[in-house]
């Protein structure tokens, strides 16, 4: 193969990808995120265990307030559109782009854990909190295990944009904000779950 036909092939590989490291590592998250697909599973699988479990505390039907949960929504969806916009200025190698467009990610994101340490504050406030019944402690651990996994995903993200502004990007920084794209889709996907079986199950059942 000549080097024109070889620099060729080169470009058309995610520079995320162009070395052993890169690929070795990113399939590695991929081992991580189905350890924590595990650990969601058996946090849903507790709450729904305990889904009419709450003693003599209010219901899910009378606390939640699905408004404001559809807005949380609304903002990690939009996330994860700009996060792929981002992921897409990393294919174009446009440094700008890619900050412009995780920052704007980022900002959705506080946005959402802002509603939620609200909504847990609000929901304390008129009476429930994770030592009520079963049922409120299932649903502020899996909740609040989300929220916990957003604030690190958004500290974790600033700290890859810090890298990126001092170094530009190379296969190391392009390969760290792919992986951490990825984790942020994931937070969605499990976003997606948690408003349908806690809060949409909740406000019917």
């Amino acid at each position: 193969m000549s080097k024109a036909n070889e620099s060729t092939i080169q470009k058309n590989i995610p520079l995320e990808y162009a070395n052993e490291e890169g690929r070795v590592k990113i399939i590695g998250f991929w081992l991580f995120l189905a350890a924590e697909i595990v650990l969601f599973a058996s946090l849903f699988a507790v709450y729904l265990v305990y889904l009419d479990r709450t003693a003599d505390g209010p219901t899910a039907e009378e606390i939640f307030e699905i408004k404001g949960v559809v807005i949380q929504t609304f903002l990690l969806l939009i996330s994860s559109f700009t996060s792929g916009l981002a992921t897409h200025e990393l294919r174009r190698r446009n440094t700008k782009g890619v900050v412009v467009w995780m920052i704007i990610t980022l900002l959705l994101g506080v946005s959402f854990l802002g509603m939620e340490i609200n909504e847990f504050i609000t929901y304390v406030s008129e009476g429930v909190n994770i030592s009520t019944s079963a049922f409120w402690s299932a649903f502020f651990v899996l909740v609040g295990t989300h929220g916990v996994h957003v604030t690190f995903g958004i500290i974790w993200i600033s700290l890859i944009l810090v890298q990126i502004a001092r170094e530009g990007i190379n296969t190391v920084t392009s390969r760290k904000l792919f992986i951490g794209g990825l984790y942020w889709h994931f937070l969605d996907v499990m976003w997606i779950f948690i408003f349908t079986a806690v809060y949409l199950i909740g406000m019917v059942l």
